[in-house]
């Protein structure tokens, strides 16, 4: 495995995301244009969505049947784990809810040079892969949010309190039950899971047909637009850097410790479910990613009490980076022993 990690390391995706970070450290004058960073995210967003969508149109309904159930099992039940062992910690219940739904969710980033890396070594894997991205991204965001209404739902019942204001009350979802429609409208209809979901529905429709004028762009030029997007990422994982420090070195351990553990149920659930080797490691990824998109942007509104950065510096500062260099070779080697 020492091989893998080392060719890895050595490839362009991760030498220009160490760029971004060297950059921020020494506070050079680097930056990356909103509106690029922003271009650039929904680029590989559809690049990754009408890949898979191209790719499904091969399946039949039956065999992924295994394959959803396997995804939605991990959705639920990560976080569900995260915040068993957070119990154990000194962390407050938002905060800890904000660790479950961030890495209960998925870093598209993080699958996306998960793909690279398997197509350098040509390795092949499921197209239908691309589908379980998106059904990964909501399940952890509901069940985190579920139990924090449920949680604030028991104490005003134990209190005998009720919410002065009806706008508080609808923030905290009294107004319409558990969950507030609101948070389920940004969960399903967010521009992640939006472009995820319409590019792949659009590629599963149009088939190979279209690939003659999909190919240039969204396939020859994906591991290219990756680059300038990682390198992007490298900036902003180097500025979070000293917010995750102040927090202390169990808040690290947990950021390094999480994506292995998680990862490695992944890994199972995907030879379980009767995956390829490139589609066990592409479940590992997603078991073990952690989200810096569509999780924070439904906990800043739903849960402001959760310090940014903690979930999001933990996730962009610590984990992600760790998953470029270590946690997609562990992947991949504990995918060859186990298949």
């Amino acid at each position: 495995m020492f091989d893998i990690i080392i060719q890895n390391l050595i490839s362009p995706v991760v030498l220009f995301f160490v760029l971004g970070v060297l950059a921020a450290i020494v506070k050079s004058d680097l930056k990356f244009p909103p509106g690029l960073s922003e271009a650039l995210s929904i680029y590989l967003l559809v690049a990754i969505g009408i890949k898979g969508g191209m790719e499904l149109s091969h399946y039949e309904l039956h065999t992924l049947i295994k394959p959803i159930l396997g995804t939605l099992f991990l959705g639920f039940s990560i976080p569900l784990l995260i915040l068993a062992v957070l119990r154990f910690t000194k962390m407050d219940f938002h905060n800890a809810i904000g660790l479950a739904a961030t890495y209960g969710s998925v870093s598209i980033v993080t699958y996306g040079a998960a793909i690279s890396f398997l197509e350098k070594k040509a390795i092949s894997y499921e197209g239908f892969m691309n589908v379980l991205v998106v059904l990964m991204e909501s399940p952890a965001i509901f069940i985190s949010l579920l139990l924090l209404r449920i949680a604030q739902k028991t104490k005003d019942n134990e209190l005998g309190s009720v919410p002065s204001n009806p706008r508080n009350a609808h923030n905290l979802g009294f107004a319409h039950g558990y969950i507030d429609p609101e948070v389920v409208r940004d969960s399903l209809f967010g521009k992640s899971v939006l472009l995820l979901m319409g590019s792949l529905i659009i590629g599963w429709i149009v088939g190979h047909n279209a690939e003659s004028l999909v190919k240039p762009l969204f396939i020859d030029l994906y591991g290219s637009i990756l680059i300038l997007f990682l390198l992007n990422m490298g900036l902003i994982a180097g500025e979070r850097l000293p917010e995750v420090r102040k927090h202390g070195w169990k808040i690290i351990l947990f950021g390094l410790c999480v994506p292995l553990i998680a990862g490695s149920l992944g890994v199972l659930v995907g030879a379980v479910v009767g995956l390829s080797v490139g589609g066990i490691v592409l479940m590992g990824v997603l078991a073990g990613s952690s989200s810096y998109i569509a999780a924070p942007a439904a906990l800043r509104s739903s849960v402001p009490e959760a310090n940014p950065s903690i979930y999001l510096g933990l996730s962009l500062g610590v984990t992600f980076p760790f998953n470029l260099i270590v946690g997609i070779p562990f992947y991949f080697a504990l995918a060859q022993f186990i298949h």
